[in-house]
């Protein structure tokens, strides 16, 4: 389920609650509480981190590259 951010208008009070959609809509038809709107949290692999590669995975790609032929693509 879902993580929404409500706001208690009374308090001001700010509490995140894990709540199935119905259960949001039936708080906020209560008036009582409104919904703190975000904006979406992204997460992307691109960026000044180094990604490292471990010797086994170079030890598989050798024995791949030396199978496949002369013509192949791949780079160790």
């Amino acid at each position: 389920m879902p993580t929404y951010t409500m706001i208690n208008k009374e308090t001001g009070e700010e509490q995140d609650m894990v709540l199935s959609f119905a259960e949001r809509d039936e708080l906020l038809a209560k008036g009582n509480h409104t919904q703190k709107l975000t904006t979406a949290k992204i997460v992307s692999g691109v960026g000044g981190t180094a990604r490292l590669t471990s010797d086994g995975w170079k030890d598989k790609l050798r024995e791949i590259k030396k199978g496949s032929g002369k013509d192949n693509t791949i780079n160790i």
